[in-house]
């Protein structure tokens, strides 16, 4: 693969920092930055792509996940098993990520996202209040489900986990959307580094281009955990719908070719 101009690496620093801001508020980052190496990387495999936007992200989700824990101090009943099962499904999703045509990624990003935000804008009083749906081991059962379902999701494709992450948390479990959104990070880091466990070994990260992607990453990571935290729940799920609205058209154009 050539080196990238110095017009590509700025182009990826500054996906890397605007995906970083919106994973830390919504999640969904990888559906920024993961476009944005197709584009700037044209001779790096899928899994390369994959691998490489694991590191950056990893970085963000980092001190997304910190600032969120000191400020919000989530459930560790909730996110601990959540994390430990999302971190076990990114491991077994990464095993199969090579064997998955990068043809295959829209349109199931695409028909996610399509239910995700139909779901959001049909049931506006989701996510305004934490009322749990479920308590004890039903609870717990549930987020070990979520965090394996989304985690192997995360390990084979990885674009708009945290969102992912988030709607389940609002729809399944009662969570409001700040809740919600701190629990996200914690999962998604889980997953970012279990990918990792299994990218790294293969050779599959271009360490170069993800550590400067994944410094910007890690700036807009602390920036939106700030802004999420500041400015509550109800921000968070206009931005949310706003985000996900983005990506149905994004990708929808590149579905149907009008891009």
């Amino acid at each position: 693969m050539d080196e990238p101009t110095l017009a590509v690496v700025l182009l990826l620093a500054l996906a890397g920092l605007a995906a970083g801001f919106v994973d830390a508020v919504v999640g969904g980052g990888g559906l920024i930055q993961l476009p944005a190496l197709v584009i700037g990387l044209p001779g790096a495999s899928p899994v390369q792509m994959l691998a490489t936007n694991k590191l950056a992200s990893v970085c963000g989700t980092t001190v997304s996940s910190a600032t969120y824990y000191r400020r919000i101090r989530p459930d560790p009943r909730t996110f601990l098993p959540l994390m430990g099962f999302a971190f076990l499904g990114a491991m077994a999703g990464a095993l199969v990520a090579s064997m998955i045509p990068s043809s295959a990624f829209n349109p199931i990003i695409l028909a996610v996202l399509v239910l995700v935000g139909a779901y959001v804008l049909l049931k506006p009083s989701a996510g305004e209040l934490t009322e749990l749906r479920f308590a004890g081991r039903h609870h717990t059962g549930l987020a070990m489900l979520t965090g394996l379902t989304v985690g192997f999701y995360d390990g084979a494709l990885g674009p708009g986990t945290g969102s992912f992450f988030v709607f389940a948390l609002v729809g399944l479990l009662g969570y409001n959307f700040l809740q919600a959104s701190a629990k996200a990070k914690l999962a998604n880091w889980a997953t970012n580094v279990a990918a990792l466990v299994i990218f790294i070994p293969q050779g599959a990260v271009l360490w170069k281009i993800g550590l400067l992607m994944g410094l910007a990453n890690l700036v807009g990571g602390y920036l939106g955990a700030r802004v999420a935290v500041s400015r509550g729940a109800r921000f968070v799920r206009v931005f949310f719908i706003v985000v996900v609205s983005a990506f149905i058209v994004r990708i929808g154009g590149d579905v149907i070719g009008l891009w």
